[in-house]
């Protein structure tokens, strides 16, 4: 019932109100986890994160949502039927010379912030038990997202496709699935590692799309980076707390989950500016250095 209640209304100005009064936080996040269409999800995200900034959404972080809710029965996460999903090294190379070249890496960005806004509103409704501003703060993250990804889609528009014209990858959601039943090893692997790559990989896109004099691209890059600092600085501070509530060593047991879940190696070259700026300490960033460099 709630399900469809946020499927048929919540993004709905005329039922906004009302309807959020109704609604409990994380199996909102779950209801629109499962929504395929990409611009509903974005505006019910949108929708959901206003109306409980306001007060308008009930937050009970004590339900095991995936036994009280039939989350089995959902398609998770709900995706369009394209883009159609293929091995990494299969998707289409960017050619900066071209439009086309141009707008597959956008489309690439596009896909990647529209599964960022389905990791957020995963780990809301997937993991009881946290602070209230744990899911506060992943909300949060799921709008930002949300935001990024409309920005890249109506650029994608200007330069005459759209998103699901061109093939995708699934690595992001890949390293979730395999997180799905241990929090720690969520928060360590995808805000703090697969996330944490955009960091790194930001302003070597932006410099190829400016040199393009795609300037419009590279100002949207501003914005994904500056909120990306963020969201890689959430999964920080979370990091650190279950590893406190854990009594848990944070350096230590990032290695052992990084090899327990066969985490990416990361190679340079990193942007230590913004790793810092996100709450990686020094001894982090050293380590990450050492492990490229082997």
């Amino acid at each position: 019932m709630v399900s469809q209640l946020l499927r048929d209304g919540l993004h709905c100005p005329l039922h906004q109100a009302q309807i959020a009064m109704q609604t409990e936080l994380r199996q909102a996040a779950l209801a629109w986890l499962a929504e395929p269409d990409p611009s509903r999800k974005v505006a019910g995200v949108t929708d959901l994160y206003r109306a409980y900034q306001r007060g308008e959404v009930l937050l009970d972080g004590t339900v095991d949502l995936r036994t009280a809710t039939p989350a089995s029965g959902l398609s998770i996460p709900g995706r369009p039927q394209q883009p159609e999903l293929v091995s990494p090294l299969a998707v289409k190379r960017r050619n900066m010379r071209t439009v086309e070249g141009r707008a597959a890496l956008i489309h690439a960005l596009a896909h990647i912030e529209f599964n960022a806004i389905n990791l957020a509103l995963d780990v809301i409704w997937r993991f009881p038990g946290m602070p209230d501003a744990f899911y506060a703060d992943w909300l949060q993250v799921a709008q930002e997202e949300a935001l990024h990804f409309s920005l890249l889609q109506q650029h994608l528009v200007t330069l005459g496709y759209c998103y699901g014209d061109f093939t995708a990858h699934n690595s992001l959601w890949e390293m979730a699935t395999r997180t799905e039943h241990d929090i720690l090893a969520r928060i360590a692997l995808v805000p703090r590692t697969m996330e944490a790559r955009g960091l790194d990989a930001s302003p070597p896109l932006r410099a190829k799309l400016a040199q393009a004099g795609d300037m419009a691209a590279a100002a949207i890059l501003d914005i994904i980076l500056r909120d990306e600092i963020g969201h890689v600085a959430i999964g920080n501070r979370w990091f650190g707390w279950l590893c406190e509530q854990g009594n848990l060593e944070p350096l230590a047991t990032y290695a052992e989950l990084a090899a327990r879940y066969s985490a990416p190696t990361l190679r340079g070259p990193f942007n230590m500016e913004a790793r810092r700026a996100a709450g990686f300490s020094d001894a982090e960033l050293e380590s990450l250095v050492g492990q490229a460099a082997e």
